[in-house]
């Protein structure tokens, strides 16, 4: 879930060297966090956030082969 949270964001993005993405995994989900460069928030958030809707959407189609459930967070 990482490599596809981070190649989507570089793609988006204007400083695709700026995106960290870190992922948090326990027993029942997994946590991916996106951080980008301050002036590139509003291209992954996208307006009123559909581009961050549409990012969720997909990790949540890949995931579905896990039993766990995706959550991705944009810091």
């Amino acid at each position: 879930m990482k490599e596809l949270v981070e190649t989507i964001a570089k793609a988006l993005v204007d400083s695709p060297d700026e995106v960290v993405v870190t992922e948090k995994e326990n027993d029942r989900e997994i946590v991916v966090q996106l951080q980008v460069a301050q002036e590139d928030m509003g291209k992954v958030i996208g307006k009123q956030g559909r581009i961050a809707k549409a990012i969720r959407s997909v990790v949540k189609a890949a995931a579905t082969k896990s039993d766990k459930k995706v959550k991705v967070e944009i810091l």
